[in-house]
């Protein structure tokens, strides 16, 4: 473990810019650059918000359950968030290179999620998409003829590490960086995911109500080299 958090920085500094200087996806006033898609509300008289700016932070509340979205698409970037639980941590998560809303249970957009889901961060979930990693067989959870990113299928690819989460109430640090069919992860410094020879490589990027209240202080985004 210690000489992944010593790694980490280096692969940092070697792979591109510093993602310090990326540019914000969050402007911490209001919600521009996003909209949010919440099935809920389809047929509700009074829709309910599930992603507030408070204090200069974008939280998700939780419920009712949907995602945040990117209007814009983005591939090759290297995307800085800093989050942590507000109250009772739970399920949350950042999806990348999302397409099709609601591909997955009327629910989910067709993406890769990188889970956020407290005790399991750096997870990947494949949501009508896939991608691979070393020690399929182990880490995917079954065999070969189940994985895939459909309903029925072995979605899940655990991560590589446990403890990389700071307390609950403290903030953490995930780093996720996409170029080309690659996905890759930190926590805190920690190693914790990458995949490669992933089915796509472009899309929006959209953050999950799930059940949990999870606040934002940083959605720092830095393009990267093809």
């Amino acid at each position: 473990m210690r000489s992944i958090r010593l790694l980490a920085p280096l692969l940092l500094i070697l792979c591109g810019s510093d993602p310090a200087r990326g540019d914000s996806l969050f402007n911490g006033v209001d919600l521009t650059g996003w909209h949010a898609d919440i099935p809920a509300n389809d047929d509700a008289d009074e829709p309910a918000e599930s992603f507030v700016v408070r204090n200069g932070m974008l939280v998700s509340l939780g419920e009712p359950r949907g995602h945040l979205i990117t209007d814009a698409s983005h591939r090759d970037y290297r995307l800085v968030v800093e989050y942590r639980f507000a109250g009772e941590p739970g399920n949350c998560g950042v999806l990348v290179h999302s397409s099709t809303p609601r591909a997955l249970y009327k629910m989910f957009p067709a993406s890769i999620e990188v889970q956020m889901m407290h005790e399991n961060a750096g997870d990947f979930w494949c949501i009508h998409e896939d991608l691979a990693v070393p020690d399929m067989l182990e880490r995917r959870g079954g065999p070969k003829g189940k994985w895939g990113g459909k309903k029925g299928e072995l979605r899940r690819i655990k991560n590589l590490t446990d403890g990389s989460e700071n307390p609950v109430g403290e903030w953490n640090t995930m780093v996720i960086e996409c170029r080309g069919d690659t996905v890759t992860v930190w926590v805190n410094g920690d190693l914790v995911n990458a995949g490669h020879d992933s089915t796509v490589s472009e899309g929006q990027i959209a953050l999950q109500a799930e059940g949990s209240e999870v606040e934002f202080r940083k959605l720092d985004l830095t393009r990267l080299e093809p």
